[in-house]
């Protein structure tokens, strides 16, 4: 079996010429017109590459891949590099890379998404050209949350039923994914755009707060609903070109956003009931959406003790 030989020195990625071969042959982040299997997905049998406790499971009967570790550093590691060969074209003027990151509540995919676009944009100048020692190379990857696509609260008021869909924000039908399909395309035809954030303490989206510009080659999405497949949000879903998804235990994940509940001062009980009423049947409903994905991100049973997602 070849195995991928993958370390980290001082900061750096250092790979073996075997190794630099299997990930531009089974990662190398295709363009968006250039999607056919890698050869490796032509074989009998599962494939398991493992190194420095890292999995990658390839399943045979779609492209679609798992990678699973006990040390979420090791993830992001291994997700960088996977985005590598598209950073490195930087160069290209009309190459846009938008990866779609999805997840249950609680699952990671805010912390999950920065700490990959970080990485990138430290490691992404040793494929690309030379720069000046004294001069900073522009950031290539940026993070687009679906966050900023929320309803305001206004517009919940204006609904037939406020109360229910105040209590029930967050579950799809309190966003917008038409005007962020609307975005996305823009980014796609112009290259760059003004998106909007969320300000938790306001409660409301806040308009032209992030700006992904023409430098940005690599953007991701992240959000808990861009792999649905129902109405606006299949269109969605096909504007990307890879689909990510962080696949947690649903129990572990709602223990997380209950802790989240309680840490901005909601009472415990009331805490406990937004995760039943709400958090929770939105989370079994993203987990169905997991089957679109074209990678599936898992951590080991014995790293999530000390993970804090986010």
């Amino acid at each position: 079996m070849e195995v991928a030989s993958l370390s980290m020195t001082s900061g750096r990625y250092l790979l073996s010429p075997s190794a630099e071969s299997l990930l531009l042959k089974r990662f190398k982040l295709p363009l968006r017109h250039q999607c056919s299997p890698s050869v490796s997905l032509r074989r009998t049998g599962p494939l398991v590459y493992k190194e420095n406790s890292i999995k990658v499971l390839c399943s045979l009967k779609k492209e679609i891949s798992i990678i699973e570790a006990s040390s979420m550093d090791e993830i992001y590691d291994a997700l960088a590099v996977r985005l590598l060969p598209t950073a490195a074209a930087a160069s290209n003027p009309n190459l846009k890379h938008i990866v779609g990151l999805a997840g249950p509540p609680g699952a990671g995919k805010s912390t999950l998404a920065s700490e990959v676009v970080r990485r990138v944009n430290e490691l992404w100048p040793q494929k690309g050209p030379s720069f000046d020692s004294h001069v900073k190379p522009p950031d290539v990857a940026a993070v687009l949350p679906m966050d900023g696509f929320h309803l305001y609260r206004s517009q919940l008021d204006a609904m037939e039923n406020p109360e229910e869909a105040h209590a029930r924000r967050g579950a799809p039908w309190t966003f917008s994914p038409t005007l962020l399909l609307e975005c996305l395309k823009k980014l796609r035809d112009e290259g760059s755009v003004y998106a909007p954030s969320f300000d938790h303490g306001l409660g409301d989206p806040v308009e032209d707060d992030i700006f992904v510009s023409l430098q940005h080659k690599v953007v991701i999405v992240e959000g808990n609903y861009l792999l649905l497949e129902e109405e606006v949000w299949k269109d969605l879903s096909s504007m990307f070109d890879e689909k990510w998804f962080i696949d947690i235990d649903i129990d572990k994940a709602m223990k997380r956003v209950l802790k989240r509940h309680i840490s901005t001062g909601k009472p415990a009980d009331v805490a406990k009931w937004r995760v039943d009423y709400n958090d929770r049947p939105n989370a079994e409903l993203i987990m169905k959406s997991k089957k679109n994905a074209d990678l599936v991100i898992r951590r080991s049973p014995q790293g999530y003790s000390n993970y804090k997602a986010t």
